[in-house]
């Protein structure tokens, strides 16, 4: 009979081979309008049965709403709090006895962002120079109290950070903030078994490259459809994996393509935005979702890596009344997958559902119970 060992490779490659990207929804609160009270919140999120969501203002009392929900929750620290957290580990352990302590672990706090985009506000205030110190202060906080399972990272936008996504084998890390402060963050992150997070959207740079054709930005099976990488002879059939490759070629010039990569922020407005946008609408934001979750829910991964990215968040849950609340994008422009009445828009399925294991993987767990159980 074949021994343990055997059986417990052959589960592991299954689980290995066949496992999805998980898909998840952001949601943000708004300073101009009330919000809804957390209870229909975390509700209406396992209604859609959306398995992960991202808060960037990480309320306590919203943590709370997803007790004993198996919704996984990724929070974040905002900008301001970082010279306070970088310059004292005892107020990096504050945040996290108001924001993670109570709750952890009936809420399941997956991940924690050490700001957000932080190379975007430099003109206005550089926070970057107590980025990785807060970072490593919140990783020691955890630790000391017996928290080893929350790992910490911080945000960044794809363009304040990746030279070019033309073509992705090109791409590299934004200088001088590549080497000094991009380089140190992904060896802390490899040191603590952490993931790079970016902000990618398509629609920001189809909207900057007029030779994009919207097909391509939107998923679309269009003959002729398709870029090459004429250096590398990669072919890519959509701007996702274009963007998401020229992130992990950045990061493989660093020698660091082994950190996982997650896109903490992606989407497609469906209104609002600046005079002229007309591809900000409906039809196009539905696309371009159906597209993104299919694409993820087969499996493929990206050209350059097979498991594509870890884990990706739609942006974001619900319309606020005026636009959108983030500062680091065009005011008005619709960005929910619910509108402001929390009614839905779009006939989208970001459910992850069940892993579609495949005959092999199929095959290959009927051999293991077989062995098992002589």
């Amino acid at each position: 009979m074949p021994s343990f060992l055997f059986i417990s490779l052959l589960l592991s490659f299954i689980h290995f081979s066949f496992s999805l990207p998980s898909i998840g929804v952001t949601y943000s609160t708004t300073t101009t309008t009330a919000s809804p009270p957390p209870d229909k919140i975390s509700a209406t999120i396992s209604t859609l049965k959306i398995p992960n969501v991202r808060l960037p203002d990480a309320d306590p009392s919203l943590i709370k709403a997803f007790a004993f929900t198996n919704t996984s929750l990724f929070l974040s620290i905002p900008n301001p709090l970082l010279p306070a957290v970088a310059a004292n580990r005892s107020l990096a352990l504050r945040w996290l006895y108001r924001h993670v302590l109570p709750f952890y672990p009936r809420s399941k706090i997956t991940l924690i962002s050490v700001g957000n985009a932080v190379l975007d506000s430099i003109a206005e205030q550089d926070f970057t120079p107590y980025l990785l110190p807060a970072m490593r202060n919140l990783h020691l906080a955890l630790h000391e109290l017996g928290i080893k399972k929350i790992p910490v990272s911080t945000t960044f936008s794809f363009f304040s950070t990746i030279t070019t996504a033309f073509p992705p084998s090109s791409a590299e890390f934004q200088q001088p903030a590549g080497d000094l402060i991009i380089k140190p963050l992904l060896q802390f992150l490899e040191e603590t078994n952490s993931s790079f997070l970016i902000n990618l959207y398509p629609y920001n740079l189809y909207r900057l490259n007029s030779e994009i054709p919207v097909g391509f930005a939107l998923f679309q099976d269009y003959p002729f459809n398709f870029r090459d990488d004429l250096v590398t002879g990669v072919r890519y059939f959509n701007l996702f994996d274009m963007m998401a490759d020229s992130v992990l070629t950045a990061m493989a010039v660093m020698g660091y393509e082994s950190v996982p990569v997650i896109v903490a922020e992606t989407g497609w407005p469906s209104g609002g935005g600046e005079a002229g946008e007309v591809e900000a609408n409906e039809a196009y934001a539905e696309m371009y979702l159906k597209g993104l979750v299919r694409h993820l829910k087969s499996g493929v991964g990206t050209p350059l890596k097979k498991d594509g990215v870890a884990e990706v968040y739609v942006y974001e849950l619900m319309d606020h009344e005026g636009g959108n609340n983030d500062n680091n994008k065009v005011k008005g422009r619709k960005w929910g997958i619910l509108t402001e009445n929390m009614t839905r828009k779009f006939n989208v399925e970001i459910s992850s559902g069940v892993k579609n294991y495949g005959l092999m993987g199929i095959f290959l767990f009927l051999i293991a119970i077989f062995y098992a159980f002589p």
